[in-house]
């Protein structure tokens, strides 16, 4: 069975003036770009096949990217269901010319579908977890899932005209 430790991947890329914006900055949607490809590779192989994103969810941005970094976005599998699974991703920047300590620029938390050859919803394999970061992490995932289903929920109730208690 696989691991979540199976599932890490880290991919890196020194940011150009072609993903700044007007102050400098790495646009925030090209490091999302990069956090839903690393997310996507970790998902895949544990997926053993296509998986696609279905959602993303609490994308918190700490800390600048400049341009010169290099940015590492480190992934792996944190729980996973019969045909869904959920990958945390954080990220990460040096400098591409000096040695520098890594600073912890934002972390996100994205929900994976495996598909079959026509589109359709197909079973995942069995997560194996075994260390006790691991089992932080799966009942952490588990809290996300049970509030986005919630939320769902709400939301479905509320277009519905029915009210539906919120749960946290």
């Amino acid at each position: 069975m696989t691991t979540p430790t199976d599932t890490r991947i880290t991919l890196s890329r020194v940011m150009s003036q072609a993903e700044a914006n007007l102050l400098g900055n790495v646009h925030g949607g090209n490091i999302m770009k990069m956090v839903d490809d690393t997310a996507g590779v970790s998902a895949n192989r544990f997926a053993e096949g296509p998986a696609v994103t279905a959602s993303m969810d609490e994308m918190a941005f700490v800390n600048p990217v400049r341009v010169g970094d290099v940015l590492h976005v480190s992934a792996q599998v944190n729980w996973a269901g019969t045909t869904s699974l959920e990958v945390g991703v954080r990220a990460e920047v040096d400098r591409w010319d000096a040695v520098t300590e890594r600073v912890h620029v934002a972390s996100a938390y994205l929900v994976f579908v495996a598909v079959d050859g026509e589109g359709g919803t197909r079973q995942v394999p069995e997560l194996s977890i075994e260390s006790e970061e691991e089992h932080r992490r799966h009942r952490e995932a588990g809290i996300r899932r049970a509030n986005r289903l919630a939320r769902r929920e709400a939301i479905d109730s509320s277009r519905r005209g029915t009210s539906a208690e919120v749960r946290g």
